[in-house]
């Protein structure tokens, strides 16, 4: 009797001290369903304060903290995607943790079908993105079967001793899994007072995420998707955002942290939960669209990121459509699923701010910590790759499926080629007769005359980079307006508005039939920056060309004649050897354009500066001499 005497001093102590009061509206915010609270759903009279969600009594079953809201029995599809490594699937268990959410939630149950007072009247609508549906693969899992599975990506501590790794410890395992609660406080709507989303804690800068996840762990055998985020431009980038860029909530880039990219419900693409772009990009897969608020132009960011897409939709790489859409768990090497999203070039991660052009071939900043392939080759996976080029071996080496497209303009078709033409790494080897100096350093058996010491600028001025020893794939497959060689716009193969993404312009010389008339001619070319030759001019000295320094018949071709480069060199390199054809100097002749003399072989002799075919209807003797051809020519084949 004594001891109910104490326990009912202690209440009405506690009563006199104010400590029974509902807590004050700002703290429930819009759980708080009085009119005023900033709810969507709101009870029109009344005040029925911590009621609208508990019962004063029993509640529902006795399981729940007295809950008085009708729980859902609604079967949900729960989170998966090929990176995600927990096994198996589960339900929230019924009237525990989070299944108490969603008994408003998935809206399923209307809000106000209460166990103490039966129907409830309300007034409004679910905002949207507050109700979730029984589909919850576009949002973060939770109700894990359990014990959570070690990954890369986790903190250590979330395994070994079901700890986060938040310093202030309010991100919490729920009875050691992942529940609502472990990101949300249902009775304090502004912990996060710019947020203001019922958060534990500051969510600023991916601080919630991160509590869990951890970008710099290294487990064996595993690769971690978020490796380089601490020291990456989307973690640090202080860019103001927009409110209607719909990234966040907080006023950078860097503030906003993963949520730039990443939705934690309702995201637009289930895998990866990645957010759908402002505006919304109908037929672009989520991969790419989580990219294009921030770099499709806009008024979003300030200052503004480059804008990709206004290069992409020149005649860029092609974006996903259809069936192929970008997964992170796809092969390095693509197995006949030709697409080219950001993420196969950069890492989002990992990326940085391009401030300094460094010298080839290493990667740029842009790509820190993209995915590449090796040259030796083309199969061994570098994680992450070193040099430029690896990255885009990935489509352009050893894989299947690889096409030549239209859109990307005329292609010759080279005398001396390898069974699979478009894998560039024999082009490129050591080994090759001649080749650009992507993959090794510039050889000096030859002289060069026409070679330039710096290559020029966009406008013919010159740069400061230097023509040797190595050059990058993006010296001459480069966005046309490009920042490094004096343009405004982004630099890289992301698109361009010359034939085969190339920086200039540069023209094929082309014919109806192998050897007879060459339909697209320029005499006398233009040797300024709009020439047809621009792109061999950013690095060749045109003059020395015409002026047959390297050649005692380039003024007759190139000058008189106006035939283009392209007729007698192939671009990248000769990967094998031919007894007629030796591949020097880049010598591989066009067989679109170049036909056989009477049946003989097509062959050039560097010795003699000579050639056995017939182009343009003129037919060339080895021993210099030419004729007029009256008919068409034999199709020469490659070989």
């Amino acid at each position: 009797m004594r001891a109910l005497f104490v326990v009912s001093s202690i209440l009405v102590l506690a009563t006199a001290l104010g400590f029974s009061q509902q807590p004050p509206a700002d703290v429930l915010g819009m759980h708080n369903l009085t009119p005023g609270s900033g709810a969507s759903i709101y009870v029109p009279s009344g005040n029925l304060g911590c009621t609208y969600c508990h019962a004063p009594h029993t509640g529902l079953g006795g399981v729940t903290p007295l809950w008085n809201q009708q729980l859902s029995k609604a079967s949900y599809s729960p989170y998966n995607s090929t990176t995600y490594h927990q096994t198996g699937n589960t339900q929230p268990p019924l009237g525990v943790t989070s299944s108490l959410c969603l008994s408003c939630h998935d809206g399923t149950v209307a809000v106000g079908q209460t166990a103490a007072y039966g129907k409830v009247t309300t007034v409004g609508n679910w905002t949207p993105g507050d109700t979730f549906g029984r589909d919850l693969t576009n949002s973060h899992p939770f109700s894990l079967v359990t014990p959570i599975k070690d990954t890369a990506n986790l903190q250590a501590s979330l395994v070994s001793s079901g700890i986060t790794a938040d310093p202030l410890h309010k991100v919490k395992l729920i009875n050691g899994n992942v529940e609502c609660t472990s990101c949300h406080d249902p009775h304090a709507q502004t912990t996060d007072v710019i947020a203001q989303n019922f958060l534990v804690r500051d969510g600023s800068s991916g601080q919630i995420c991160l509590a869990c996840h951890d970008p710099n762990r290294v487990v064996q055998g595993q690769v971690n998707l978020l490796a380089g985020w601490s020291s990456s431009i989307h973690q640090s980038a202080a860019n103001k955002v927009a409110t209607n860029a719909h990234v966040g909530p907080y006023a950078t880039v860097a503030q906003n942290g993963c949520a730039s990219c990443h939705s934690d419900h309702n995201a637009n693409g289930p895998a990866r939960l990645l957010k759908q772009a402002t505006p919304a990009a109908p037929g672009v897969d989520p991969s790419t669209q989580a990219c294009m608020t921030c770099h499709n132009g806009g008024t979003y960011l300030s200052p503004a990121a480059p804008n990709i897409m206004a290069e992409v939709n020149k005649t860029g790489h092609p974006l996903p459509s259809g069936n192929n859409a970008h997964d992170a768990a796809e092969p390095a090497v693509p197995m006949n699923n030709r697409h080219a999203t950001c993420v196969d070039c950069h890492s989002a991660h990992g990326s940085n701010q391009v401030t300094t052009f460094g010298a080839p071939p290493a990667l740029r900043a842009s790509q820190s910590g993209a995915v590449g392939v090796s040259a030796l080759d083309g199969i061994t996976v570098l994680r992450p790759a070193i040099n430029q080029y690896e990255t885009c071996l990935r489509c352009h080496g050893s894989g299947p499926g690889k096409q030549r497209l239209l859109q990307f303009g005329y292609s010759p078709m080279r005398l001396v080629s390898m069974p699979d033409s478009l894998n560039v790494i024999p082009e490129f080897s050591a080994t090759a007769s001649s080749s650009h100096p992507v993959f090794h350093d510039r050889t000096s058996r030859l002289a060069q005359p026409s070679l330039l010491t710096y290559m020029l600028n966009l406008n013919g001025q010159i740069s400061s980079r230097t023509t040797g020893p190595r050059i990058f794939c993006s010296d001459c497959h480069n966005s046309d307006d490009n920042r490094e060689f004096g343009g405004q716009g982004a630099n890289g193969p992301h698109g361009s508005a010359f034939s085969h993404m190339l920086e200039r312009n540069y023209q094929f010389s082309q014919a109806a039939v192998p050897g007879g008339l060459v339909t697209n001619t320029f005499p006398n070319p233009d040797q300024s920056v709009n020439g047809p030759y621009a792109m061999c001019a950013k690095c060749h000295d045109l003059n020395q060309i015409l002026a047959n320094t390297s050649w005692l018949k380039h003024g007759t071709h190139v000058g008189q004649d106006g035939f283009s480069c392209s007729v007698c060199h192939t671009a990248h390199g000769m990967g094998t050897n031919s007894p007629n054809v030796t591949g020097e100097r880049l010598v591989n002749f066009d067989v679109n354009v170049v036909g056989s003399n009477n049946g003989l072989p097509i062959a050039y002799n560097r010795g003699t500066g000579t050639c056995t075919l017939t182009c343009h209807m003129v037919v060339h003797n080895a021993n210099g001499t030419v004729s007029s051809s009256t008919a068409a020519p034999a199709k020469a084949k490659a070989h």
